[in-house]
């Protein structure tokens, strides 16, 4: 009310009494910005689980967060018979993250005013921020899966030799799936764009197994499966015709539904089994993609660089850069007797 009252009389005052109002004004709307918006002495609390893991936020003080700690360790024990971990039950405070689903939980704590409509308004202020665990998390990630590697303080993509018996278009689809899961699961994190960085290993790291795969350099292989718009991807033959399977982007994963249909191909080489027992057992067609064969054998040759690539099976072979694929006896006998594979 009292900055009302000034805004009136600044419209009808002159010189210096209009600037000494308007110098209260000013002051008037800072106090005000520091006043907590909401009673500091309501009592709340808020419970969230998933599974065995729960976060419950309170709004009161360290004892009383103790005494509730006490009286969910009393029910556990008691009534479901289990034992609550004191080590991993902790208490902090809203300004520390707390770790929940793989995110840090805070409050945040930010007096910054942003302009809605006509008022200023302190919009970020006392919410809830979910934080994605770079170091913890995405690092870390990156360095058990052989993604980057640590050269001093920074990370740096290097190529996965566990994916060189695979075709292009399995291994550009392997390294999406990895990129859109992470990514999808922490699009509602507020620090999501600090996974540019991520988006950049995962596909230089894609580019450097293609080309250590081809024996080639990162620019020839993005130069050989360029789409024209700056953009690549790895081409595969489909009924309705060609299709190219684009490397996927981070910012792509924020607010869109990324769902997309595995091309048939990806069906036919999508077993991860490399020993004969396995891939035997796995009973598919490494040719023809059947599954529903009577017996599944293995055809060998000598050297894969002595393939012409003109049969199907030829084709499969310097694909997966294997000298042996599992197939069914009717392309078995096909390869053994010269005959077109179907």
């Amino acid at each position: 009310h009292k900055r009302d009252a000034l805004h009136e009389k600044i419209k009808k005052a002159e010189g210096t009494m209009r600037e000494q109002l308007i110098a209260q004004h000013k002051q008037l709307t800072k106090q005000l910005f520091r006043t907590p918006a909401k009673a500091c002495t309501d009592k709340r609390l808020k419970y969230v689980r998933y599974a065995d893991d729960f976060l419950i936020a309170v709004n009161g003080t360290r004892e009383e967060c103790e005494a509730i700690k006490a009286k969910l360790t009393d029910f556990v024990r008691d009534t479901l018979k289990m034992e609550l971990s004191q080590e991993k039950t902790l208490i902090t405070h809203s300004n520390t993250p707390a770790r929940f689903l793989g995110f840090d939980v805070r409050v945040r704590r930010d007096a910054s005013v942003k302009r809605s409509g006509k008022r200023k308004m302190r919009t970020m202020n006392n919410k809830v921020e979910l934080n994605i665990p770079l170091k913890d998390k995405v690092e870390t990630y990156l360095l058990s899966h052989s993604i980057a590697k640590r050269d001093g303080k920074r990370l740096i993509p290097i190529h996965r030799p566990i994916l060189l018996n695979r075709t292009d278009l399995e291994i550009v689809m392997i390294y999406n799936a990895e990129l859109r899961g992470l990514c999808n699961y922490y699009a509602i994190a507020s620090n999501f764009n600090k996974l540019v960085y991520f988006g950049y290993l995962m596909e230089y790291s894609c580019l450097k197994t293609l080309a250590n795969k081809h024996r080639s350099r990162i620019a020839k292989v993005r130069y050989e499966y360029r789409d024209g718009t700056g953009a690549w991807g790895v081409p595969y033959e489909t009924k309705k015709g060609k299709r190219r399977m684009m490397f996927a982007k981070y910012s792509d994963c924020k607010g869109k539904d990324l769902t997309e249909k595995v091309p048939d191909l990806a069906y036919r080489y999508s077993h991860n089994t490399t020993s004969f027992e396995e891939r035997l057992k796995a009973k598919v067609c490494e040719v023809c993609g059947c599954t529903d064969s009577d017996s599944y054998e293995i055809h060998h040759v000598n050297k894969v660089k002595n393939l012409k690539g003109k049969a199907d099976w030829e084709k499969v072979m310097l694909a997966k850069r294997r000298k042996t694929i599992v197939v069914c006896h009717k392309c078995h006998m096909r390869i053994h007797h010269g005959t077109k594979t179907e």
